[in-house]
């Protein structure tokens, strides 16, 4: 790989704790193209995680080949998971990306045993399968790749545009297996999105996205998640944000709010206070000391969603999501699996297992 003359060491000045003890971990390397960015190359033990059997998702397993994300969005429910490593969960999030450079060959061992069976994996639970990285180590096209050849149904969510570039072998591998993708876009005004989201491709990028993948000839779902009180879930916003979608293609979309779990709770709050200083205090109010918004504010958003969703066509279901019930579908994705697929309290030993 070309970058290896710009291999760092662990024990290098700024080296992270949490280095020292990564499993499986190979080098770390830094490149002038991801100015401000180590990507620490991890031998994954395993790429298959099973989800809970508690959670109401409609799948039971889930691929991440990333780890911390540079979307950089300040509400990301995965921030938690760099605890983990002695890492904050705020730029070191954003900055120290674990890569797991043998996902693909790891998840085609697992997939061949007489075990598997077979049922639906998806991809984006955790961080973004398609974030800039994912341009320079080329993952998913493997990944997708060992799913499809061994008859197992997958399903990719993302901000990424660059899955663009694996819709031929996406639309090939549809005509093996049932493929679902979405694209999750909560932020119509642009200039608001780069504020909140500075990694992430403009919602145009993503409006466009959405219009490739049914030019395709797949189905496009859209998370409007998640939505942020007193800044997105105006009727305006939420109006003209569902219009684009639906011209765009889209062929459903679900919206839920913001779930602000600890190590979200407090960069996403740092941010408002920088940002919207005024809404702090509201914040507090809506949340308490808890990671959910009230009961009354879910209902009330989801009152003000539903005639919205109908009158633009983006009703129809998706395998990214069930029927709309409490705490259901995408929105017990925030609620069930931040923290990759763990309980607050899971021990630090469970979280490696889980996360390598």
């Amino acid at each position: 790989m070309r970058w290896d003359g710009q291999e760092i060491q662990g024990e290098q000045d700024g080296a992270l704790p949490g280095l020292t003890r990564m499993a499986g971990l190979l080098r770390s390397v830094r490149t002038p193209e991801f100015a401000g960015i180590t990507f620490h190359e991890v031998a994954a033990k395993s790429a298959l995680n099973k989800v809970p059997e508690s959670s109401t998702m409609p799948f039971r397993w889930t691929v991440n080949p990333f780890r911390g994300c540079s979307h950089a969005c300040t509400y990301c429910y995965a921030r938690a998971t760099h605890r983990y490593l002695d890492m904050d969960t705020g730029a070191d999030f954003d900055t120290q990306i674990i890569v797991k450079v043998n996902a693909a060959e790891v998840l085609r061992r697992e997939l061949a045993r007489p075990s598997w069976s077979r049922e639906q994996v998806a991809l984006g639970t955790n961080t973004d399968p398609y974030q800039r990285a994912e341009g320079r180590y080329r993952l998913m096209p493997g990944i997708i790749t060992a799913l499809a050849q061994s008859g197992t149904p997958l399903s990719i969510l993302t901000k990424g545009t660059l899955l663009r570039r694996d819709l031929p072998l996406l639309t090939e591998a549809s005509g093996f297996v049932p493929v679902s993708l979405g694209v999750s876009l909560a932020i119509h005004d642009e200039e608001l999105q780069q504020l909140v989201e500075p990694g992430t491709p403009t919602p145009r990028a993503r409006l466009d996205l959405i219009r490739s993948i049914r030019d395709a000839g797949l189905d496009c779902h859209v998370m409007v998640a998640p939505v942020l009180p007193w800044l997105t879930d105006s009727r305006e916003h939420l109006d003209a944000l569902f219009a684009a979608v639906a011209e765009a293609g889209a062929t459903s979309a679900h919206a839920f709010p913001a779930h602000l779990r600890p190590g979200v709770r407090e960069w996403y709050l740092q941010w408002l206070a920088e940002h919207r200083p005024q809404l702090v205090a509201k914040y507090r109010r809506l949340y308490g000391r808890g990671s959910y918004v009230s009961a009354e504010y879910r209902d009330w958003l989801r009152e003000r969603t539903r005639p919205l969703l109908r009158r633009h066509g983006l009703t129809g279901q998706s395998r990214l999501r069930e029927p709309d019930g409490e705490r259901a579908g995408a929105e017990a994705l925030y609620a069930r699996t931040s923290g990759a697929l763990a309980p607050d309290s899971a021990p630090e030993a469970v979280m490696q297992q889980t996360l390598f």
